[in-house]
């Protein structure tokens, strides 16, 4: 079955807080972020219960090149992306983030 991929709106602000943060330090390193964001987005639909669950129905994909980690429920028919999560930053900051209506 296809699924939609959907971000919560505070997902996005994790998305857009670390692409910024890195613009700041380096061109190169936003765009390989952002780069790495997508194909993140990719494999996740391709292949949405590959990763490990992280209890919650939450699963966890986490990037190669940079410390963070996409945190994403798979549901009927959409995959929620629910953070975008540093790994040594605030840990579980998210949970309390509830699932938008689908």
């Amino acid at each position: 079955m296809a699924r939609e991929l959907e971000y919560l709106d505070e997902a996005v602000l994790d998305a857009e807080g670390a692409a910024r943060w890195y613009a700041e330090r380096s061109p190169t390193a936003a765009l390989r972020f952002s780069n790495e964001l997508d194909e993140a987005e990719a494999a996740i639909l391709e292949r949405p219960e590959a990763w490990p669950a992280a209890g919650q129905g939450n699963r966890h994909y986490l990037l190669r090149r940079f410390p963070f980690s996409v945190v994403y429920r798979v549901e009927d028919a959409r995959v929620l992306i629910i953070a975008v999560a540093h790994a040594r930053r605030r840990p579980n900051y998210w949970k309390h983030r509830k699932r938008r209506p689908a």
